[in-house]
């Protein structure tokens, strides 16, 4: 496949950006979209030119860093996947493609492609987390758990912090992914501790840090590759208003 590709050129924040064409020639269509920029950069490199600066890690759709806008989708345009796990079958020979980091004010753009997304990081700081002293890891079932709140919960710790619901979102709102991190900690018993005191110190470190505000719009589900299911905002609603 020879495909077309305008992507984002960003030296650093405080630069102007650019889209920038390049030709991505000889592709697989068995390639993941990963492995297709890394052909390209091989090019650029060769060529002594600066190549794309994207991020990744663990390419296995986990670590929620492979964070691209994908002609204007979050992680493209397959439902349920990470950018890392989107193959180039999804595309055609010939296609063109716009490669955009996430837009919104609380993920300035470090170079390119690459967001600083450890915004998500201080909301997690905040309260995202058990403080109490639980001793060694128990038995499964010492402590009982109604197997509906422990699949509730579990779907809920599935977020990996990618922040697709952020990008999608028009208002750049994290309620998605705080909701999620509350929610798997509001269901369990060893959550139950700090519950008042983490839904609100959560919800402030959000604002602080300037994220907008939800309008029920469902784009952050829409395009989550865990699937995360927008009841956990009215989960986390309740929790603020309980607290």
């Amino acid at each position: 496949m020879d495909l077309k590709l305008k992507v984002w050129r960003q030296k650093n924040a405080k630069e102007k950006g650019k889209i920038v064409n390049y030709d991505a020639k000889g592709i697989s269509p068995d390639m993941s979209f990963l492995e297709m920029l890394d052909v390209v950069n091989e090019d650029l490199i060769v060529k002594g030119d600066d190549p794309i600066a994207f991020e990744h890690d663990c390419r296995e759709g986990i670590c929620g860093s492979c964070n691209i806008m994908i002609n204007g989708e979050a992680h493209g345009p397959l439902p349920g996947v990470t950018t890392c796990q989107l193959h180039m079958r999804s595309f055609k020979d010939g296609d063109t493609i716009f490669l955009e980091p996430w837009r919104a004010k609380a993920f300035p753009v470090v170079k390119d492609l690459v967001v600083d997304r450890s915004g998500f990081d201080r909301i997690i700081q905040a309260g995202g987390f058990v403080s109490i002293n639980t001793g060694g890891a128990p038995d499964a079932n010492a402590l009982p758990i109604p197997k509906k709140d422990a699949d509730v919960a579990m779907d809920a710790a599935t977020c990996i912090g990618c922040g697709a619901c952020v990008a999608s979102c028009k208002n750049a709102s994290a309620m998605l992914f705080v909701s999620a991190k509350i929610s798997h900690l509001a269901l369990l018993p060893q959550g139950q501790v700090e519950k008042k005191e983490r839904v609100k110190n959560m919800i402030n470190a959000m604002d602080k840090e300037g994220f907008g505000n939800c309008t029920n719009q469902y784009e952050c589900e829409a395009a989550c590759p865990k699937d995360i299911k927008r009841d956990f905002i009215r989960v986390l609603n309740k929790e603020y208003i309980l607290s």
